[in-house]
């Protein structure tokens, strides 16, 4: 793992942006995982002023998200395909019809979630996978005790992620309970990840995913077996490491074409 701790979650947005630039830039034709919430806002901010001042494009990209929730529709602001228009595709070149995103509302949930994974398998897999962490360790919406084994498929929310993504609806029973997500399988077949994290609250799921053993009661912990991945974080969120300032240390000493 690659540990990269940031003063602010602004310069972690410009390093994560960094990143996605350098996996765009090496290839022909990007397959690029994007990730919703909050995290990830500022690196699309940073990404949207790139395309627009002429420093990077998306033309030639195509994307798959992570996860969206069951039942609602593209259009309904709550939906993270509404998240990704308003907030990132919609300001760049990407040709729409290179854009992807499980589907909530189909009429047969196991045959669409069959039909992305072999979507990604047709556009040759993913470079570059972008990642949150949830309090409890998911990544995608892979919640605690779930299958390293699985697939894109529909999974039942925990209590606790239920919670936590109250704020963005009205009221908690708003919340779907049923999501479509990326399997952990299918995550871990991406050939780089990038996981962002900010904020104290994050801190103990952060330190489980990094220096605790892998385990299916950590999802996101599974990512230390993976060959490639880029963990950028704020101070807070790093605050519970252990080898902190080994990470740290580590960065410094760089040669020149591993830095971002």
């Amino acid at each position: 793992m690659e540990i990269l701790i940031r003063e602010s979650p602004e310069a972690g947005a410009k390093v994560g942006a960094n990143v996605v630039r350098k996996i765009i830039q090496s290839k022909d034709k990007p397959v690029l995982g994007l990730a919703t919430g909050d995290t990830p806002l500022r690196m699309y901010k940073e990404l949207i002023r790139m395309n627009q001042s002429g420093e990077l494009s998306f033309r030639n990209c195509t994307t798959f998200n992570l996860d969206e929730y069951g039942g609602l529709s593209p259009e309904n602001k709550h939906s993270y395909h509404y998240y990704m228009m308003s907030n990132f595709f919609e300001h760049t070149d990407i040709d729409k019809m290179n854009v992807h995103l499980p589907d909530g509302c189909a009429e047969d949930l196991r045959e669409s979630c069959r039909k992305y994974e072999n979507l990604i398998n047709d556009a040759g897999g993913v470079d570059l996978q972008v990642l949150g962490i949830g309090a409890n360790g998911h990544i995608g919406f892979n919640e605690p005790t779930g299958s390293f084994a699985s697939r894109t498929w529909v999974k039942i929310l925990s209590k606790q992620t239920i919670q936590d993504n109250s704020i963005y609806f009205d009221k908690q029973e708003e919340v779907p309970r049923h999501v479509v997500t990326m399997g952990i399988a299918t995550i871990m077949e991406s050939r780089h990840c990038l996981l962002m994290a900010n904020g104290a609250k994050k801190a103990d799921a952060i330190r489980n995913m990094i220096e605790g053993p892998v385990s299916a009661s950590c999802p996101a912990s599974i990512l230390q077996m993976h060959p490639r991945v880029t963990i950028v974080l704020d101070e807070e969120a790093s605050y519970l490491l252990t080898f902190k300032d080994h990470y740290k240390w580590v960065e410094k000493n760089k040669l020149e074409w591993q830095l971002y």
